[in-house]
């Protein structure tokens, strides 16, 4: 089954062509990545695919549905969730705190989180268990602030999470990461359930090869070469271009 289907997407820039008739497919349960240089386009597709902007041309199917002229908001209720480059958590609340208010967004719900805290016992316990499981429950009360970048970063996937997406778009998840930080994020990325779709940006290469069933590669807004990970790692093309060939 397709999860996404992106045909023929354009966006232009009042006259910068930033993509360029973009066409793929993404099947469901897919690790997909992303990677190309930088201004190939890829953070625009992302923006595109989430709802953030309209695209010039072209269309978005989400599992056969048209999500084209959807707002965002829509996007997330029928099972799109994202991450951005830049960690987006409430810094002055605790990694507790940060997760009960994901988790109240799924549920489609408005309360202080100060009074969820006091008051219901199932969305704690569904926040603490998150946390457990993805290796964070002793941070649970530190203020997302006093954690690490790394912890910050494993954190903000976790938010996208909280919300059982069907489709997760991850833009640049080890994106300033010390060499110590990207393990042990690399554990919370292998570790995401086979029935959500994962579409992803990267610009490590040890990373993308690694967790990738199949890669994009966007060069200048177009689709230079789509394929598996050896195809991509074996395309002069992609060499030459992307990955500094001599």
């Amino acid at each position: 089954m397709t999860a996404l289907a992106v045909t023929d997407i354009s966006r232009n820039f009042e006259g910068v062509q930033a993509l360029d008739n973009v066409s793929f497919e993404v099947a469901s349960g897919e690790r997909r990545l992303i990677i190309g240089p930088n201004g190939a386009g890829k953070t625009t597709l992302f923006n595109i695919l989430s709802g953030s902007f309209a695209a010039s041309s072209g269309w978005v199917t989400l599992f056969g549905r048209d999500i084209t002229r959807l707002p965002a908001y829509a996007r997330a209720r029928l099972g799109l969730s994202r991450t951005f480059q830049i960690t987006n958590l409430f810094f002055q609340l605790t990694v507790l705190e940060n997760i009960l208010l994901a988790l109240q967004a799924g549920k489609g719900t408005a309360s202080p989180v100060r009074r969820l805290l006091r008051g219901d016992r199932a969305l704690n316990a569904r926040a603490e268990a998150l946390l457990e499981h993805w290796g964070l429950n002793e941070l649970a009360g530190h203020p997302a602030r006093d954690i690490s970048y790394g912890q910050q970063r494993q954190l903000d996937i976790l938010l996208a999470m909280a919300v059982e997406p069907k489709v997760l778009l991850l833009d640049e998840p080890t994106a300033g990461l010390s060499a110590a930080e990207v393990p042990r994020v690399m554990v919370v990325l292998r570790g995401l359930p086979r029935d959500t779709t994962v579409l992803m940006i990267e610009h490590d290469m040890d990373v993308a090869f690694e967790l990738a069933d199949r890669i994009a590669v966007l060069h200048q807004g177009r689709l230079l070469a789509e394929g598996g990970v050896e195809a991509i790692r074996n395309n002069p093309q992609v060499a030459e271009i992307y990955l500094g060939s001599d």
